[in-house]
């Protein structure tokens, strides 16, 4: 049995979907640029090096949905999707994600975004099991807060775990092999027996050379 897991952000996508949503809000003017624009940059470039706080990232995003219904903010995360998505999307990483899905194997985006913004794209791809960080909703409004876990360096390991518990199975009974572009994913690199860097930053890189792991362009 074959399990196959990919991360999304600057892995199957030529982009940070947190990134993207963050200046789609500002251009639309529903985020203010003078403070919210440099805000966004330096969580980013933390995240990138491996050194931002899991809650700190996960409630910056994750706030920008705060007030709204998923029903008020899906014209605009549909529009999202089309104009600021899948023009990232390479054909590369859709022939990859093809192949797998075409072998048969279990496939699994799982991803540090947020399930609102990640869904759709998740669906675009044919990946039909997702796990992402789970934004908290009280009274049907998004509350700026995140749910349960983060899925987010070791969390996706635990996550990845307790989804295949749910569904009685068990990670060591699959010839398992996950894609991700970060260093924050080396928990979960390290826990499936095929490790593949994708478009590696520096860090990543330097441990995949080291260990021999596979390295890939899919952008």
């Amino acid at each position: 049995m074959k399990l196959t897991l990919f991360d999304l952000d600057h892995t199957l996508l030529n982009g940070d979907s947190d990134v993207l949503w963050c200046d789609f809000l500002i251009d639309k003017g529903l985020l203010e640029r003078a403070t919210f624009s440099a805000r966004n940059a330096d969580i980013d470039s933390r995240y990138k090096a491996g050194t931002v706080g899991l809650q700190e990232f996960a409630d910056f995003y994750v706030g920008t949905l705060a007030g709204r219904t998923a029903l008020e903010w899906e014209p605009l995360r549909q529009e999202f999707l089309a104009t600021q998505i899948v023009p990232r999307i390479t054909p590369a990483a859709i022939v990859l994600v093809d192949q797998h899905l075409d072998a048969g194997d279990l496939v699994v985006m799982t991803t540090a975004t947020n399930r609102f913004l990640t869904e759709l794209t998740a669906i675009f791809f044919g990946i039909e099991h997702l796990i992402a960080t789970e934004p908290e909703i009280q009274e049907q409004r998004f509350t700026g807060r995140t749910s349960g876990t983060l899925n987010m360096r070791e969390g996706k390991v635990e996550r990845l775990q307790a989804w295949m518990k749910a569904r009685g199975l068990r990670l060591k009974d699959y010839k398992s092999t996950a894609y991700s572009d970060s260093i924050n994913d080396l928990p979960l690199l390290e826990a499936v027996k095929h490790p593949v860097a994708v478009n590696a930053d520096a860090k990543l890189a330097a441990i995949a050379a080291k260990r021999s792991w596979p390295l890939l362009k899919l952008h």
